[in-house]
């Protein structure tokens, strides 16, 4: 199999192939998100805070799964790209091994947790009762999803975007289509409100795993899974850690900062938590597609970083960056003139869909400057430099957001969690850009 085509194409062609196809993920996965949570908006707005409640935890068990992904991702194309192939297929092998393990961790431990968890948020019985009965279904799925995430990119890192687009649309699209038939009911379906939601969510991320399974059996790849790559390799585990933890901690730090701003904001108005869960569900549709042309980068940064192709890092980075800036640009326009429309979509109750809307222009200041930390932060995953990376996602989710929401919170109300999020995406990108270039230069 010829890969390497990822050192020898013109840069700009290369990455919109490889991006492209990712980006159509994105907003698909993205357009999965909001219409999943428009059919929960129309059980009850109830129904919207128990999901924005259940939120963090379901964004770390994700989280654990797309963050050692990028540490499987990463490995498979160094090797790839310094031309051992057969330490690729060790490297996938012990990354899907050990994602299965972490979905059967993530099922227990997340299932346990999640009564003592709501509880610390609201003292409505019912609201507790909603986010059990969701969480509990779509955690039973976390090993599924698991391994469908560690095929996803394992596919990535040999530059097979386009499976990994097919594969994802064809899941969103069952999941979108499930949507009603469970929730409120068809035919000899039964309305399961709340826990059809949850369960058009697994079954959706079970047909996904089929499709990869099937493509895998069915087509030639650089690398395969393998028994003879189950051997103990101590140092190879480390080194997946050693990547994967930061880019698991540095899709996990959302959660912390939500759980933060829920406290913060419960302290107003319960509509306030509702709003934070709306924006989040609609920066999915902003940042998404960002994030798949940062996912398109990363294989190849990596490889031609391992081919020692530094030149071609170079402007691969800056390409991205620049195409991320003018997405970002796009969702800043958007957000300034239809910001009530959009929250509208989520809630009827117009004091919400006129705080929301307020909220939604002050935040979006902020969307064009994040793309220095978002690139940056990719970037440094793709070169296996986990550590830089995590500590430009500790500024952006903990060092400054968290201290400027609770100062500003104190002086301006609700108003001031808001403001805090565009301060932070400035204050980062000033640490961001520093921090890759020097990482960067170091060969």
């Amino acid at each position: 199999m010829n890969d390497t085509f990822m050192k020898e194409r013109p840069v700009l062609p290369l990455l919109l192939s490889m991006a492209l196809p990712n980006v159509i993920s994105m907003l698909v996965n993205s357009l999965y998100n909001i219409v999943d949570s428009l059919f929960v908006a129309q059980i009850s707005e109830d129904a919207m805070t128990a999901l924005s409640l259940v939120y963090p935890i379901q964004n770390f068990a994700n989280a654990i799964a797309i963050g050692f992904g990028i540490g499987i991702n990463a490995m498979i194309a160094l090797y790839l790209g310094a031309g051992d192939r057969k330490k690729a297929e060790i490297a996938a092998t012990h990354g899907m091994v050990l994602s299965l393990l972490h979905g059967v961790v993530i099922t227990v431990v997340s299932i346990a947790v999640m009564p003592g968890f709501l509880r610390r948020f609201t003292t409505d019985e019912s609201l507790v009762a909603s986010g059990i009965t969701y969480s509990t279904i779509v955690f039973l799925f976390a090993t599924i999803n698991m391994a469908a995430l560690a095929f996803e990119k394992m596919f990535q890192a040999v530059g097979r975007m386009k499976v990994t687009m097919v594969t994802l649309v064809f899941g969103c699209v069952c999941n979108i289509l499930l949507d009603p038939v469970l929730i409120f009911g068809l035919g000899p379906v039964p309305a399961m409100g709340i826990a059809g939601a949850a369960l058009a969510t697994g079954i959706g991320q079970l047909l996904s795993l089929c499709v990869y399974l099937f493509v895998y059996l069915r087509t030639e790849l650089p690398v395969r899974l393998s028994r003879s790559g189950l051997h103990p390799d101590v140092a190879l585990d480390g080194k997946l850690y050693a990547i994967g933890v930061p880019a698991i901690l540095n899709l996990a730090l959302p959660s912390l900062l939500v759980t933060f701003l829920n406290s913060l904001l419960a302290g107003f108005s319960q509509s306030y938590v509702v709003i934070l869960g709306i924006y989040y569900k609609l920066q999915t549709f902003l940042y998404l597609p960002a994030n798949g042309i940062v996912q398109g980068m990363r294989p190849l940064i990596g490889y031609n970083y391992g081919a020692r192709e530094h030149a071609r890092v170079k402007k691969l980075y800056e390409l991205t960056l620049f195409m991320s800036i003018a997405i970002m640009a796009l969702g800043t326009v958007i957000c300034l003139l239809a910001s009530g429309q959009l929250i509208g979509l989520f809630t009827s109750n117009p004091d919400t869909i006129a705080a929301g809307a307020k909220a939604l222009r002050i935040i979006c200041i902020g969307f064009v400057v994040s793309a220095v930390s978002t690139t940056s932060s990719g970037a440094l995953e793709g070169l296996g430099k986990g550590v830089p990376s995590l500590v430009i996602s500790l500024c952006r989710y903990v060092v400054f957001i968290m201290p400027l929401a609770a100062v500003l919170c104190g002086r301006l109300g609700p108003d001031g969690v808001w403001h805090a999020f565009w301060i932070t995406e400035v204050l980062t990108a000033l640490v961001a850009y520093p921090v890759y270039h020097r990482a960067a230069a170091r060969h």
